[in-house]
């Protein structure tokens, strides 16, 4: 039996870029999701039920402004023990 074997072939390219295109920071989407919800969101969140009435109409809760304190763990603790990196609200 003959074994037939080929010469290996030149690859052409005939694209036209010289630069590949730049990689996206793909986490902005993200980042800039979460700080529009700190910022924006949550107060429109907090706007849409307040405030709070019982069905008699003599009680009612409203909600103020809002601040978030210090984490009480680092992040280096959380990560090291596998814990939720919070702030209190």
């Amino acid at each position: 039996m003959t074994a037939r074997v080929a010469a290996p072939r030149a690859r052409k390219s005939f694209s036209r870029l010289k630069h590949v295109l730049d990689l996206p920071n793909l986490i902005d989407i993200q980042k800039a999701s979460f700080a529009w919800f700190l910022e924006e969101g949550l107060r429109e969140t907090i706007d849409d039920i307040s405030p709070i009435e019982d069905y008699t109409g003599t009680l009612a809760v409203e909600f103020g402004d809002y601040k978030f304190g210090e984490p009480p763990i680092s992040i280096q603790e959380c990560r090291e023990k596998d814990l939720t990196y919070q702030a209190p609200l």
